[in-house]
């Protein structure tokens, strides 16, 4: 140890410690303290001048940070690898970067910051310097204090999580006082106290720990010096005590939020104990929480205008564990009754018993009501307090889609008799109104079947009126799987428009200068095809042709050679009535207006999901569904569903302020325009117009199918199609099959499911759908590529947003911390897996399935060896 040749003592009675070998700079001397004698772990320094060492003394743990000035350190052997620091417990100190915890408390995450330990010894022992040596391992702060009321003033100043008090020598220190003054303080409430006893002699009985209890400590541990056994008691309270003490002080903010809801709530336990009521709750009711807090539910005054079994159905149903809401009439303090729409929740807790009930209560907005609450309102505004009125509240807060009778709305402006007579006339009206809409006609039969049904199929119907007036019937509600934060950026990236950022920094892209056919060279005929493009086209009815290599033979422009051969096949030339040079020539009219410098969205992935196009179209029951029409409309939208694309999703565009995003009022941006542009390049040149010899009426259907289906390739309602395909083509198919083999029959499809014009939609969307993002299916060697290109251009469209202060639709996709196998995981468990297993139920294609299979395996081995790049080897 270097300090052990040279001690120094100055007349103010500070002792220093300097290594003989060393130069005399000042950081390279060490203040140990004050006093007439001190032993710093081992170390025992005498002198005579002043008379006491400081009280609390602070230790540095192993990497210090950089040194400051009148910070002294004291070098320990090499050997030991630790350097310490003692400072006053004024002195400002530096600690050991200890990575924080990551708790969560149900959904809620936390972050439990580096411990801190308050050691309460009067003596330095080799107890105090067991304990001090654990906290230098788990990299705690440690903090040692030599009498009461520096260990008090030191845990005020700090808030330890920990505090080591030794109860080992009374006549030193009065333990169970340090204890009792510590539990005395606020911070104390969540702060686990650990008292050092001495070991029972052999043959003396055990002690009971009840005394140290009630004084206040914690837990109880018998001298050990062993610096293992401080250390693994440390780490036990910290997993132990001090996690869960770190989850009940965020119940505060919870508790928080509950006090600033505008919905009342009300908590009681499973024998129906009122256990919490939040401030909008004492609003309503009239009542103060000190008033209902603790007493059970049956103690209330009822209101009688509640069906008699009401009360009955709602306990039948909670006792189950099922969710019960509905219309419940409630009683207020000063005895009027009001409306609510109660929602009752059970919360399951240990041994899978419900533990507590959650109430969660919403005023029904009526006249009668309207007067309840304006007179608390005008009660509590006379006593001072300024709240918001209930009906204010109400009226804005509440969601819930309910049907209104006119007769209960009334007029918040007393001097205007006659525009509430307009009103009403208005709104009986609306209501003698027919309307036709499918829907409608729905609700209105479920409402007409609630008033001869019993209560709880009722309230069953009524739940399932609320879930009717939403708008958003086919889309999910975002669960547990897009916790994740790769799920969240592509469902916020590839299924919303961004948010419209109203600024000047408009995006623009290369639009306006189409290629049309006058400026491209004359394209070969489907006899002058090289032959290392022919070779390579002769696999194209396989699923696993190589796309690749065809973009490699033909320089980037695989699309006119593939289209030529796909189109041929499938007679689209006699379809349409246009010759094959009119057919090549808009092939390479379309594939020149894709964007060869996209890493992804270029005209390789446009011929890609022609391929696909084209092997869904040869599947027995696909053919089976579609005519000659729809199968020409499949194979050109899928050959122009990208036409023009810049590389950037359209939330980037709308976020932008592009001038695509302004001009289709950013909805569908991208896709309206690929379909948009495509009409318009076609109808541009009479040379590469395919349409130009239709029937104007077949025109139009092929037209409007082509549409359709570009379209449908839009993200934003990829669960409407998948579902609406689920149910109507799924799911019929399904049931004929199992009548169809109770029944003997040999009938493979349901004629009426597979060919009515709303089905063929459906079939014609998911086509388009799985052969647009089929990537994951392919062979893994081009499944491993097509994610590497859709990453680079998630990653350019993150730098620009950056560079251009635009909000960055998908943080996850940063290319210096983005992980590719979690993003690819994602994609396929959250759109991938589901539709293609509706698709492969109907077109039955069991070789994709397979390869979606090994793929997803292959991303999840990558990902659990935490490599974030598209291949990696087992270290």
């Amino acid at each position: 140890m270097g300090c052990a040749p040279s001690i120094h003592v100055s007349q103010s009675g500070v002792i220093y410690c300097r290594d003989s070998d060393e130069s005399n700079s000042p950081h390279q001397t060490t203040t140990i303290s004050q006093g007439t004698a001190a032993t710093l772990h081992g170390l025992f320094i005498k002198t005579d001048a002043a008379d006491s060492i400081p009280s609390v003394l602070t230790y540095q743990s192993r990497y210090p940070a950089a040194p400051r000035t009148g910070s002294r350190k004291e070098r320990r052997d090499p050997g030991q690898q630790s350097c310490i620091e003692a400072e006053t417990q004024t002195s400002h100190t530096s600690v050991k970067q200890v990575s924080s915890a990551e708790l969560w408390l149900g959904p809620m995450r936390l972050t439990l910051d580096p411990i801190q330990v308050l050691l309460v010894f009067a003596k330095e022992d080799s107890q105090s310097d067991g304990f001090w040596w654990a906290c230098d391992r788990a990299g705690y702060r440690c903090h040692i204090a030599r009498t009461p009321e520096t260990a008090l003033e030191c845990f005020l100043d700090k808030h330890h999580e920990i505090i080591v008090i030794d109860h080992r020598h009374s006549r030193y220190l009065d333990a169970d006082a340090v204890c009792r003054s510590i539990r005395a303080t606020k911070p104390a409430e969540h702060t686990t106290i650990l008292a050092v006893v001495p070991r029972v002699a052999s043959g003396q009985e055990e002690t009971s720990v009840l005394p140290l209890l009630h004084t206040g400590f914690n837990r109880r541990f018998v001298e050990n010096s062993s610096m293992i056994a401080c250390y693994n008691e440390l780490i036990q309270i910290e997993h132990g005590e001090v996690r869960s003490q770190c989850k009940l002080r965020a119940c505060n903010s919870i508790f928080t939020a509950l006090d600033n809801c505008q919905e009342a709530i009300e908590i009681t336990s499973e024998d129906h104990i009122i256990q919490y009521i939040n401030p909008a709750f004492e609003r309503m009711m009239g009542y103060h929480r000190d008033e209902l807090v603790g007493k059970e539910l049956t103690e209330l005054p009822k209101s009688d205008k509640n069906r008699a079994d009401l009360l009955d159905t709602i306990n039948t149903c909670i006792k189950k564990g099922k969710e019960w809401q509905g219309i419940y009439y409630a009683r207020r303090k000063s005895g009027d009754s009001i409306q609510q729409h109660v929602k009752v929740t059970p919360v399951i807790g240990q041994g899978g018993k419900i533990r507590h009930f959650v109430s969660t209560k919403k005023l029904c907005i009526s006249s009668d009501n309207n007067k309840q609450i304006y007179k608390v309102n005008r009660d509590e505004k006379s006593s001072g307090e300024n709240t918001l009125t209930e009906s204010h509240s109400f009226r804005h807060k509440n969601r819930r889609k309910e049907s209104v009778d006119v007769r209960s709305i009334t007029s918040r402006s007393s001097d205007a008799p006659s525009l509430q007579n307009h009103r009403y006339s208005s709104m009986a009206r609306i209501h003698t109104m027919t309307i036709e809409a499918p829907i409608t006609k729905v609700i209105n039969i479920i409402n007409a079947a609630q008033e001869s049904s019993p209560v709880t199929v009722a309230e069953a119907l009524d739940r399932v009126l609320e879930i009717l007036r939403t708008t958003e019937l086919y889309s999910p509600q975002l669960g547990t799987k897009d916790e994740d934060p790769h799920t969240s950026d592509l469902v916020g990236g590839l299924m919303t428009d961004g948010l419209r950022r109203l600024s000047g920094n408009e995006y623009v892209f290369s639009k306006n200068i189409y290629h049309s056919h006058s400026h491209l060279p004359v394209p070969v005929t489907i006899n002058d095809v090289p032959p290392r493009i022919a070779q390579v086209l002769e696999n194209e009815d396989s699923w696993d042709f190589n796309i690749f290599d065809l973009e490699t033979v033909t320089n980037k422009r695989p699309l006119v050679h593939l289209g030529l051969k796909i189109f041929t096949c499938f007679g689209v030339c006699e379809f349409l009535n246009c010759s094959e040079s009119t057919l090549r020539s808009w092939l390479q009219v379309i594939e020149v207006n894709y964007h060869s410098t996209n890493s992804y969205h270029n005209s390789t992935h446009a011929a890609d999901v022609l391929h696909a196009t084209a092997f869904f179209l040869q599947k027995e029951s696909v053919k089976g569904s579609l005519d000659q029409l729809d199968k020409v409309a499949s194979l050109i939208a899928a050959t122009v569903h990208d036409i023009d694309h810049p590389g950037r999703t359209n939330s980037f565009l709308c976020n932008a302020g592009s001038e695509l995003a302004v001009l289709y009022n950013d909805t569908a941006v991208l896709e309206s325009h690929h379909a948009a542009l495509a009409f318009q390049l076609t109808a541009k040149d009479n040379k590469c117009n395919i349409f130009k010899n239709m029937d104007r009426t077949q025109y139009r259907a092929l037209r409007q199918a082509i549409i359709d289906m570009v379209l449908a390739t839009e993200m934003t309602k990829h669960f409407e199609h998948v579902n609406k395909f689920v149910n109507s083509i799924n799911k019929p198919i399904a049931g004929e099959d199992s009548n169809s083999i109770s029944e003997g029959s040999d009938c493979e499809f349901p004629t009426s499911i597979r060919n009515s014009p709303e089905n063929r939609i459906l079939i014609r969307r998911m086509l388009i759908k799985c052969a647009d993002v089929a990537n994951p299916c392919r062979p893994l060697d081009l499944c491993i590529e097509w994610a590497g290109r859709i990453s680079e251009e998630y990653f350019a469209q993150t730098d620009e947003e950056k560079k251009q202060g635009l909000p960055v639709v998908m943080p996850v996709f940063d290319r210096h911390t983005c992980s590719i196998p979690k993003s690819q995981i994602s994609f396929i468990d959250y759109f991938i897996t589901d539709m293609f297993d509706a698709w492969d139920a109907f077109a039955h294609l069991p070789n994709l399935i397979q390869h979606l299979t090994e793929n997803f395996k292959y991303w999840k081995s990558l990902d659990e060896m935490k490599c974030k790049s598209l291949r990696c080897s087992p270290e």
